[in-house]
């Protein structure tokens, strides 16, 4: 099976325990106000704006496809900048055994692989192939994910998975919707489910400062809805909170776009409340980044 990838990080210290190779899938099915890789929610159009853009003549037209030459690129990330559709130019639909041999070369480095995105799991049947040569390779296997899709369909996949990264962005179904233009049910289905399988190693929640956005009257409500995401997991897997990290990551402006993209880092000490907070609740194992 094949998904389009929109890179490959050889060597990873940040994406799961170890060190691994990551890989970044392309397509999301949310499309976060906070994202700071929006390049990679949404395939390439083809519209070709790109092109004569393009410093190096990296990029040219087929029929509909815009073809990306990486022996010319300079990576200078202009046509990433320039796309109006959230998308790249240079994403490769790649069969799962083109990137296990990638990931081979790094075996003696690695003792795992993680999958991100975008959104890995819409790409379920590549992902099960993937995990399994990686599993038979004797590396650990996590998927990174919001959690939109149901995991509970895909048992073939679940069996390979070793452990789940999710992100929990918002608890009530309102703030999430307007954060993401999504439907969190799945986000919480998921997290009871991998807790109760075991496979839930991380929650992770983006933290934003808490004053009113720039530009918006008093009445603006929150972005983020974050003693309610810290209460809601408590309350949702408190047999499981000894299993699991929560991650408390400070939101920074790198790479978003839009009504976020001049938001500032919520300050130490509003971070440092919501790991009492979320020590209060039960949670045993909290990180700050």
């Amino acid at each position: 099976m094949r998904a389009p990838v929109n890179k490959m990080i050889p060597l990873s210290v940040v994406d799961g325990p170890g060190c691994r190779t990551a890989v970044f899938v392309q397509g999301c099915n949310i499309a976060c106000a906070y994202c700071h890789n929006p390049e990679t929610q949404r395939l390439c159009s083809g519209c070709g704006l790109c092109i004569g853009q393009c410093p190096s003549s990296a990029l040219s037209l087929s029929g509909k496809s815009v073809l990306w030459n990486e022996a010319v690129c300079i990576q200078c990330d202009h046509c990433i900048r320039i796309c109006p559709h959230h998308s790249s130019p240079k994403v490769r639909w790649l069969e799962a055994s083109e990137v296990w041999a990638q990931i081979e070369k790094n075996m003696p480095f690695i003792q795992g692989i993680t999958v991100s995105g975008g959104e890995c799991s819409l790409y379920p049947e590549f992902l099960t192939e993937l995990f399994t040569l990686a599993g038979k390779a004797g590396l650990s296997c996590f998927l990174d994910s919001n959690g939109c899709v149901d995991f509970s369909v895909f048992p073939g996949l679940m069996a390979v998975t070793d452990n789940v990264m999710l992100d929990v962005k918002a608890w009530d179904f309102q703030v999430f919707h307007r954060l993401t233009g999504g439907d969190n049910s799945d986000v919480k289905k998921n997290l009871k489910y991998l807790a109760q399988m075991g496979k839930l190693y991380e929650v992770r929640l983006v933290c934003l400062d808490e004053e009113t956005a720039p530009g918006t009257g008093p009445s603006e409500r929150r972005e983020v809805d974050m003693e309610e995401v810290i209460a809601g997991v408590a309350d949702e897997v408190r047999p499981y909170l000894e299993k699991f990290r929560l991650k408390l990551i400070a939101f920074r402006n790198f790479g978003v776009r839009g009504r976020l993209e001049t938001r500032k880092s919520p300050p130490p000490e509003q971070m440092e409340r919501l790991k009492e907070l979320a020590v209060t609740c039960g949670f045993k194992n909290i990180q700050i980044v």
